[in-house]
């Protein structure tokens, strides 16, 4: 699986529909290299060598591959065909690093694992960049994946008994469809799959998408990929980072790991489309590696949808200043018409999520686009409010990196004495 946005969800679903099939199955994505479920390895294992690890497992007998750039460019695929390949789509993001300048030098180096399967290859017939691929590849077969079920090229490949999913409306809301040498088989409504936020998240129903179409290709029974979908949603524990929901404060929060132009889009139509009563917060920011142009494109997807704004840094700047991206964020939201009242620049992201919890009174909805995933979350959830949204004082949680207190005097001068795991003072 590859492309810009969506790798590491589609895996994960197909991996999920998979496993509940009854396969032992490999996995490798962004967080690590998960075999039939357990995580084995933990970091970016989306290059060759964790492709060559869930290969050489002699328990596996189904990979899932979530295949980035970097690993291409670097060191090419790891493998030299596959069963069954997709690429969700091309959009801005690393471009200008290791020679990739352009939106299709991007496309060209993706295509690689197009290429490489043999079966079916799944391409995403609203990109063009992605419908362009369909020209390289040797696969027995091609299935297309469309939100436009009025798509013309899509129309001509079903009449011609060519595969595709397509999304139609129905009387009882969206529903995902499957063509097949000239069958019409309704699969599932977008608003069951819980990944979809009862079909308000169109990026999860698209993923969902991908993921169906390949666990078809596959031979995967319709029970199966039902079954899975239904049984798959966005938890911390089951998809960190990707669109993890958090409903026991007064306010609604939505950590995500969007670090791009098109995936802040995805999450701000997402914002959109929920009904919030009170503000709409969002904690943003960007890699320090990105061009200033991509910086600048970030900000804009995210300005007009939110009320107000907290810019930060990762905690990598690399090679950026301390508040050097937060401020071209500022700018930028500033140039795109957002009042100067409604955007903040906290650069510490430790720092910008406690404001912005604190900031947020019941009925908000507070959108983090976070970092160091689990520091975040753990933040999210030990945060304790009175009911009305503000914090209560004497019921903070410390997390497990802070300092606990052993032992705590009270000096006859008005002072206190204490001793922790670092010394007394």
């Amino acid at each position: 699986v590859t492309g810009t946005n969506g790798k590491t969800t589609t895996c994960r679903m197909l991996a999920h529909i998979m496993k509940a099939a009854g396969h032992v199955v490999g996995m490798t994505t962004t967080d690590g290299v998960y075999i039939d479920g357990h995580l084995t390895v933990k970091g970016d294992m989306t290059g060759p060598t964790s492709a060559q690890i869930v290969l050489r497992d002699p328990d596996v007998d189904m990979t899932v591959m979530e295949t980035a750039r970097g690993g291409i460019v670097r060191s090419g695929l790891g493998y030299s065909s596959s069963s069954v390949a997709a690429c969700l789509n091309v959009t801005s993001d690393h471009l200008g690093l290791r020679g990739v300048d352009t939106l299709e030098q991007l496309a060209q180096v993706k295509r690689v694992v197009v290429e490489s399967a043999t079966d079916t290859v799944v391409l995403n017939a609203d990109d063009l960049l992605c419908l362009e691929m369909a020209d390289y590849t040797h696969a027995d077969k091609l299935c297309y994946v469309t939100l436009d079920p009025t798509h013309a090229l899509v129309k001509e490949h079903i009449r011609a008994d060519g595969m595709a999913l397509v999304l139609e409306q129905g009387i009882n809301g969206e529903m995902i469809t499957i063509y097949d040498k000239g069958a019409h088989i309704p699969l599932l409504w977008t608003h069951l799959i819980p990944a979809t936020v009862e079909g308000k998240a169109v990026h999860n129903v698209q993923n969902a998408m991908f993921a169906a179409a390949m666990a078809y290709a596959m031979g995967k029974s319709l029970e199966n990929i039902r079954h899975g979908l239904l049984t798959f949603n966005t938890t911390f524990f089951q998809a960190p980072g990707r669109m993890n929901v958090f409903d026991e404060h007064p306010f609604k929060v939505i950590l995500d790991y969007a670090h791009n132009p098109a995936a802040i889009g995805a999450m701000c139509q997402l914002s959109d489309r929920l009904d919030v009563a009170g503000r709409r917060v969002c904690v943003i920011s960007s890699p320090g590696d990105r061009r200033d142009e991509d910086v600048s494109a970030l900000a804009s997807a995210a300005a007009g949808h939110f009320d107000h704004y907290i810019c930060k840094a990762d905690d990598n700047r690399r090679g950026r200043g301390d508040v050097e991206i937060p401020e071209m964020i500022r700018n930028q939201l500033i140039a795109e018409g957002v009042d100067k009242s409604a955007v903040e620049v906290i650069a510490d992201e430790k720092a910008s999520v406690a404001h912005a919890l604190e900031f947020c009174d019941a009925g908000d909805l507070l959108v983090v686009f976070g970092d160091d995933i689990t520091r975040c979350w753990k933040q999210i959830i030990h945060f304790k409010t009175d009911g009305s949204g503000r914090e209560i004082e004497s019921q903070k949680e410390d997390s497990k990196e802070d300092t606990e207190v052993v032992e705590h005097f009270e000096l006859a001068d008005g002072q206190s004495l204490i001793r922790d795991e670092r010394g007394v003072r």
